[in-house]
């Protein structure tokens, strides 16, 4: 199988080219400086046998073995680990020895030998040729230019002159998007879930994570403060022990929900270095997890309350106060975990709901505001969760005069901020969708360009442009291509093979 390097100066985009291709086809994916969760526990990563890196000795003899950990910064904290040239190696024989059992995968790496010293080369070099024989690897490189140029079958170079085309080869030039869409040659990496997986996030998240204790520390600590302070309260100050209460549950959980941004992040990189079985299932578990929480501080606070105060016992206002602690917290969990939005994005927006609140719910100052703005109101469960508080619901200006449907309103408009996070995230998929769809018309057009199936015929071979053919109907381009494109598809499998002098189909599998 082929081996392709991608040389350049530095600043000429070879980084660059790599995350186009990777964008351009699904593939297993080392970045130059790749995140791991540095909490996680080498040996507790499934399927994974760390006694075969060079450097796993050192750590059997010191008998520390089973308490290396990845190491490294994740939100602003350090956790002592691996070196970063060691977490490169554990990241490559982690690929290697994921992918033994599968073949013909696309296999991207952004400078292998990067932090890595002189002494580990030639395991790396070792490691490279066992997969070369079973994979398509695509890498970059800066160190041992001349020893990964001499093991490549293809080399690619780019130029900051001019991005638009690179050279590969002999050839002279060719136009950059074609060369990405000839490399985006390779099957998916088919991950078996196991009940190790769920084993390994509950150690991970649960065990090794401290963002779990610290939440459950800080609650408990505000919340004794909370008891001593308003022990015996009156009842004609149930609005001010609740809001007390709310504001220590918020404040409790906070820093565990702008966390998941940089979760987010690693568990992506995670996922394209195969650490784990899927980014999806794990950012389910986080989600659950993290529900788990503010359901569970929200009954403390329940508890709490009704411990310094009386007439608050009945399950409404349980529900009042899990929904509206929710409709404040749940648009962390959407904006952290399932988009791509920056920190500093994600806090502003998720911090939305718990300004508008102050401001429209017109709970702090009852029958005040502008007319019409004040109809706004009506969107908050706040609004709805004073209407049941005793001393405060005759104040409210424009309560439901059924208990039942005011309940039914606090619920809904707890989850409007959910709501309507799915109705916009459907939207920007429509929108991605067309313009996948544009990308896939331009990448098939190449299908009829003699010169791109000469050139990838060049790169790969006969024999092993034939090895790199769709296994998986269910992933090929062909089953992918309109109906009404099918025509110009076959023609191109039919000039592939002129090429080649073989009977064999030749599968182009350029996935958008």
């Amino acid at each position: 199988m082929p081996l392709t390097t991608v040389v350049g100066s530095s600043g000429s985009g070879k980084t660059t080219f790599l995350n186009d291709v990777h964008k351009s086809h699904k593939c297993t994916y080392i970045r130059q400086y790749h995140a791991v969760r540095p909490y996680v526990t080498v040996t507790k990563v499934p399927n994974f046998d760390p006694t075969r890196l060079p450097y796993w000795d050192i750590y059997v003899n010191e008998g520390t073995a089973d308490k290396i950990k990845v190491g490294g910064t994740m939100a602003g904290e350090f956790t002592a680990g691996l070196s970063g040239g060691q977490r490169k190696l554990f990241l490559f024989e982690l690929i290697y020895q994921r992918t033994l059992k599968q073949s013909k995968l696309l296999i991207v790496l952004d400078e292998p030998f990067a932090g890595v010293t002189d002494d580990f080369v030639p395991f790396i070099v070792g490691r490279l040729n066992l997969m070369a024989q079973r994979h398509n690897i695509l890498l970059v490189t800066n160190d041992h230019v001349e020893t990964l140029t001499n093991m490549a079958n293809n080399v690619i170079t780019v130029s900051a002159v001019d991005r638009k085309v690179v050279k590969i080869n002999d050839h002279k030039t060719v136009d950059r998007e074609k060369a990405i869409a000839a490399l985006s040659v390779g099957d998916e990496y088919v991950y078996e879930s196991s009940s190790a997986d769920l084993k390994f996030f509950i150690d991970v998240e649960l065990v090794n994570n401290g963002g779990v204790i610290g939440v459950v520390g800080f609650a408990a600590f505000s919340f004794v403060l909370f008891l001593l302070s308003f022990w015996d309260s009156a009842d004609e100050s149930a609005a001010l022990v609740l809001i007390a209460g709310g504001i220590i549950s918020y404040f409790a959980i906070n820093p565990y929900l702008l966390s998941l941004v940089d979760w987010r992040n690693f568990m992506t990189e995670e996922a394209e270095a195969l650490l784990h079985s899927s980014k999806s299932m794990n950012k389910l578990l986080k989600t659950s997890l993290t529900m788990f929480l503010i359901f569970m501080i929200a009954v403390a606070e329940y508890g709490f309350v009704n411990a310094v105060i009386g007439g608050l016992d009945d399950v409404n206002f349980l529900i009042a106060i899990l929904f509206d602690s929710g409709s404040m917290t749940f648009p962390f969990l959407c904006f952290g975990l399932y988009t791509s939005l920056p920190h500093q994005a994600v806090e502003t927006l998720s911090s939305m709901p718990f300004l508008f609140m102050i401001f429209f719910s017109t709970t702090f100052s009852p029958g005040s505001g502008v007319p019409g703005l004040k109809e706004l109101r009506y969107l908050f469960s706040r609004f709805y969760f004073w209407c049941i508080v005793p001393g405060v619901k005759d104040l409210m200006e424009g309560c439901p005069a059924d208990e039942g449907l005011n309940m039914l309103y606090l619920m809904l408009s707890g989850l409007l901020g959910v709501f309507l996070f799915l109705v916009v995230m459907g939207i920007v998929t429509v929108v991605r969708n067309a313009r996948k769809a544009k990308l896939y018309e331009k990448r098939a057009a190449l299908m009829d360009d003699d010169e791109f199936i000469e050139l990838q015929v060049e790169m790969y071979g006969e024999k092993q442009l034939r090895r790199l053919q769709h296994l998986d109907s269910s992933n090929s381009l062909a089953q992918s291509v309109p109906a009404e494109d099918r025509k110009s598809f076959e023609t191109t499998k039919t000039k592939s093979e002129d090429v080649s002098s073989s009977d064999d189909d030749i599968g182009l599998d350029i996935e958008v």
